[in-house]
Formats: C-alpha cells, structure tokens, sequence
C-alpha cells in the first residue's frame, strides 16, 4: 500500500469521499488516504492528525515526498483536536481503530464537527456503538459497506446530519447490510453465531448463578436476532 495505491478498505473510505472536500483524516498514519484523494482529485484540501509522534512524521514526510505541502497540512494532535475553524473542514474521515474509540473521538471536541456534513468510519471492530452514537446525536446511516481483506472483515459507516430510527437489529447488523446480506456480511455473522453458540453450550453445565442466566439470556437473544438476518 502506498499514497497512489490504497488498500481495499481505504480504497472503499475514500469511493465514498464528496467530490471537492476539504477531508481531516483522523489517526491518518502515513497520511496515505489524504495523498491519494489529492492525487485523483476527490478532495480539494487534506488535514491529516496523528496523535503519536512517530506516525506523525511519517505522514510529514510522506506527505513532502508527494509534494502536496500546500495541499495536505499535518497536525500532531489528539482526535479532532487536529481540526480548526478556518480550516473549513466539511467530511471526516476516522479508519482503522475500534468503534469504542472512534466514539470517544467524536464525543471528545463535538464543537470541531459543527460545520461537518459527512463522516466516514471504518471501525475494526463494535460498529454497534458507532450506530448507537449516531442515532442519540442526529447523524443518519447514508451508506454502509462490509468487505473481506487478509481474512479480516470492515465494516465502513457513511452518516449525514439526519435523525433516523433503527430497530434492534438495524443497530446490531447495519439496516443497509442486513438488506443486502453481501459474503462477507454472511460470513462475519455465521462466524459470530458460532462463538455465542459455543459459549453458551460451556455455560450450560456451570452453576446457574445470576450473572451466569444473564449471560445465557444475553447469548439467547442475540442468537435469535442472528438466526432472524442469516
């Protein structure tokens, strides 16, 4: 992977990038995202923020090596603290870090998404929580997409400002995915009910105590909503 050639799962961030953005990358990295959506001309401006010293000057330099000083600026800063009012910045894109932390992250500095339109996340892991934010804070899912790479499934939220409702298991699967019911969304899901399957198998012999029925309820309802999708 390099700034001309992304990996798929940036490749899919950056499809859904408005044309003509001024893009803040957040955890860029080697700033790769911000050099490529320069590069083909998606993005009009870049902000790349790095929390960590070393990534943060990886992206400097690479971002000089692409000669794109005047186009990308990068900033050594915690989340969208890298983010300023005359930067103007109107899509965020936040990708490869947990959906606990990507929502830490939004809830952080909400004043820097005031004048943001459009977030792009690509969480690891617990997208759920991503949705749960979105509904209780007025942004909408506009798009989802899953994807398989190097035995790893993505999942990559698309949310406009926009109320929207859910239902229990558009929170847990994504309304867009559960439509869809792509491979991968089918392979995440059949690998998930086969962990909830056998965690609850090795808890049916323990002793019954409170957390343990709790447990067993939770490991129930969730094997109910996933045998609802698949």
């Amino acid at each position: 992977m390099n700034a001309q050639k992304l990996s798929k799962r940036l490749e899919t961030v950056a499809k859904f990038v408005p044309s003509g953005a001024v893009v803040a990358d957040i955890g860029s990295d080697h700033a790769y995202l911000p050099c490529y959506l320069i590069h083909k001309g998606i993005a009009s401006y870049a902000i790349a923020g790095e929390v960590v010293k070393g990534p943060f000057e990886s992206a400097v330099g690479q971002v000089q090596k692409e000669g794109l000083t005047e186009k990308i600026t990068v900033r050594l800063a915690n989340g969208l603290a890298a983010v300023e009012a005359a930067d103007h910045v109107d899509t965020v894109t936040i990708a490869g870090m947990g959906g606990p932390l990507i929502v830490s992250i939004l809830e952080k500095h909400p004043e820097k998404l005031e004048g943001v339109t459009r977030l792009i996340l690509q969480p690891n892991i617990h997208a759920k929580v991503i949705r749960e934010w979105a509904l209780a804070h007025n942004w909408a899912i506009q798009d989802e997409e899953i994807l398989e790479e190097d035995d790893k499934i993505y999942e990559i939220l698309v949310l406009q400002r926009s109320p929207m409702t859910l239902t229990e298991p558009e929170i847990l699967f994504g309304p867009k995915l559960m439509q869809r019911k792509s491979p991968a969304f089918i392979k995440k899901w059949s690998r998930e009910k086969e962990n909830w399957q056998r965690v609850l198998q090795s808890i049916e012999g323990a002793d019954q105590t409170p957390e343990i029925e709790e447990k067993r309820a939770e490991l129930v309802a969730l094997l109910d909503l996933v045998e609802g999708v698949l």
